[in-house]
C-alpha cells in the first residue's frame, strides 16, 4: 500500500476482535470476507461516514474538531483511492473495516470515534441504498438511449409493413414502426419501475444500529437530509434485516432482461434465412470456426443466454431472505454478488443492444412480402361484413369459409374470384379487395393504441415526450 495506507496490526485487527483472546484462522477469514465484492461501494461508505462525523458533532456526541478531522480524513482517502495512490486492501474483512482503520491510521485516536453511534448493520444497509441511489440513473439512462434507438427506427419504417403474430403464426399485417414500438412500450416500464423504486431506496437507514436504535442521542433526520433521503427508516429491527429494496431492484432488471431477451429471440428469427428481415452488422456477427458462409447472431443470443443468470441472481435473494428471523444474519452479506452481478449484466446488455439494432440493416421489403402468405386478411373480411350489418360471430364463420375455400384452391383470399366469395355470402361485392389489402388492414386500424401511421405517430411523440421530460 502506498503512502498513508499502511495500516497497524492493531488497526487491521477486524471490527469485533475485542472478545476473542486469538484471531480467526486464516481459512475462515478467507471465507468470510467479502472486500472483493464490496469494494465498489467505496465511495458510497465514505460518503455516509462524513454524514455520521457530522452528525455526531452536530448532536455534541464528537467535538466539531474531531469531526472535522474525520471529514479531511474521509476526503483524502476518497481522493488517494480515485487517483490510485492508495490501494484497497484486500486482506481487510470488508470495504467498511478497510476504511475506518485506513482512516484511524491518518488521524489517529479520532477515527476510531467514526463507529460510534451506528454498526456494520445500519451502515451496510447504508451504503446499500447509496449505491443502488446513483446506479439506478445510470441503468435508466440506458434504458432512455435504447428508447431513442427504436423511436429513429419507428420513424424511418411507419409505413413498412410486417406480419403480427400470435402463436408464432401469421395473425394480422402491422407497420415495423408499430412492432418497434411496442419493444420501446416495455422499456417504458422498466424505467418507470426503476424510478418508483427509488421513492423506497431513498428512505435512510442509518442510526437503527444493531438493531434496536442508540442510548445516544443521534439526530437520524439531520443525518438523512445530509445525505439528501426523504426521510428515515421506522423500525430498527425491519431496518437492519430489510432486504425488499434489493430483491425489488432485482425483479426490475430481471423484467428489463426479459425484455430485452423477447427483442433478441424475435431479432434471432429474422435474422435466419427463411426469414430475412434483419441484416445485422459485422461488427456485431461473429463467424464460424469450420464454416466459411456463416454469419451468426451471437450478440443476440448472449443477450437472451445471460437472461437466466439475471433471473437466477433474483431467486438467489429471495431464497437467502425466506427464513431468516429478524434481525440481521449474516447469511445477508451475500445480497451484494447477485444484485451486483444483475446490474453488471442488464447494463452491459442494454448498451450492447442499443449498439446492435442501430447498426442493422432492416430489410422492409422482406416484411412486406411476408404479409401475403398466412391470410393475415382474415379478421378484415369479418370486420367488412360487421359495416354492413352482420353480426360478428356470424361474419366470423363467413371469413372462416373463405379461408377454407382459398386454401381448397391454393391461393390467397384477395386472389378469389367474386363467384366464390358470393359462395361465402351474399353481402360480398367487389369492393372487398380495397378492404383487405395488407395496406388498407393497417390504415383501417385507427383505435388508439393501433397500427395506423397516424396512430403510430401518436406512439412517437408520447415516447419522445416521456424521454424529453426525464432528460
Amino acid at each position: 500500500m502506498e503512502k498513508h495506507g499502511t495500516m497497524t496490526s492493531d488497526n487491521h485487527a477486524a471490527l469485533w476482535h475485542g472478545r476473542f483472546k486469538e484471531g480467526p484462522d486464516a481459512a475462515a477469514v478467507a471465507f468470510e470476507t467479502s472486500i472483493f465484492v464490496d469494494e465498489r461501494m467505496a465511495f458510497d461508505d465514505i460518503q455516509g461516514s462524513i454524514a455520521h462525523a457530522k452528525m455526531l458533532s452536530h448532536s455534541g456526541i464528537i467535538s466539531e474538531d474531531e469531526s472535522n478531522q474525520i471529514v479531511n480524513g474521509l476526503e483524502s482517502i476518497k481522493k488517494d483511492l480515485e487517483s490510485g495512490s492508495l490501494k484497497i486492501d484486500y486482506s481487510a474483512e470488508d470495504i467498511h473495516s478497510f476504511i475506518e482503520a485506513t482512516l484511524t491510521d491518518r488521524i489517529g485516536e479520532p477515527g476510531k470515534k467514526v463507529h460510534t453511534g451506528r454498526s456494520r448493520n445500519d451502515q451496510i444497509a447504508l451504503d446499500e441504498r447509496l449505491y443502488l441511489r446513483r446506479t439506478i440513473p445510470e441503468i435508466q439512462n440506458a434504458i432512455i438511449r435504447v428508447i431513442d434507438v427504436l423511436v429513429k427506427i419507428a420513424e424511418e419504417n411507419k409505413n413498412s409493413l410486417i406480419p403480427g403474430f400470435t402463436h408464432m403464426q401469421h395473425a394480422q399485417p402491422v407497420t415495423f414502426a408499430h412492432h418497434v414500438c411496442a419493444w420501446a412500450w416495455m422499456f417504458v416500464r422498466d424505467w418507470q419501475r426503476l424510478e418508483d423504486s427509488l421513492k423506497r431506496i431513498n428512505i435512510s437507514p442509518i442510526g437503527c444500529c444493531a438493531l434496536a436504535g442508540s442510548g445516544l442521542p443521534l439526530d437520524r433526520e439531520y443525518e438523512a437530509k445530509l445525505l439528501g433521503f426523504e426521510k428515515v427508516t421506522q423500525n430498527s429491527l425491519d431496518t437492519v434485516s430489510d432486504r425488499d429494496y434489493c430483491i425489488e431492484v432485482a425483479n426490475n432488471l430481471s423484467l428489463i432482461q426479459m425484455h430485452l431477451s423477447r427483442a433478441c429471440e424475435e431479432i434471432v428469427l429474422w435474422a435466419t434465412t427463411e426469414f430475412s428481415f434483419v441484416d445485422l452488422s459485422e461488427k456485431w456477427s461473429t463467424g464460424s470456426s469450420i464454416m466459411p458462409q456463416k454469419k451468426n447472431p451471437d450478440f443476440v443470443e448472449l443477450i437472451r443466454g445471460r437472461t437466466g443468470k439475471v433471473y437466477g441472481n433474483e431467486i438467489s435473494l429471495l431464497t437467502m431472505m425466506k427464513g431468516l428471523p429478524l434481525s440481521y444474519d449474516r447469511d445477508m452479506q451475500e445480497d451484494k454478488e447477485p444484485l451486483f452481478n444483475s446490474i453488471d449484466t442488464v447494463s452491459s446488455c442494454l448498451n450492447v443492444f442499443a449498439y446492435m439494432i442501430e447498426t442493422a440493416k432492416w430489410n422492409t421489403e422482406n416484411m412486406e412480402k411476408a404479409c401475403k402468405g398466412g391470410f393475415l386478411n382474415a379478421t378484415d373480411v369479418a370486420d367488412y361484413l360487421v359495416k354492413k350489418g352482420m353480426p360478428f360471430r356470424t361474419a366470423h364463420g363467413v371469413s372462416a369459409k373463405a379461408v377454407r375455400i382459398s386454401i381448397e384452391n391454393n391461393c390467397e383470399l384477395e386472389d378469389l374470384t367474386l363467384e366464390q366469395w358470393k359462395e361465402c355470402s351474399d353481402l360480398i361485392e367487389d369492393d372487398i379487395l380495397s378492404e383487405i389489402s395488407s395496406r388498407a388492414c393497417v390504415n383501417a386500424r385507427k383505435t388508439i393504441g393501433g397500427p395506423a401511421p397516424e396512430m403510430v405517430d401518436n406512439q412517437i411523440s408520447e415516447l419522445k415526450k416521456f424521454c424529453k421530460n426525464i432528460k
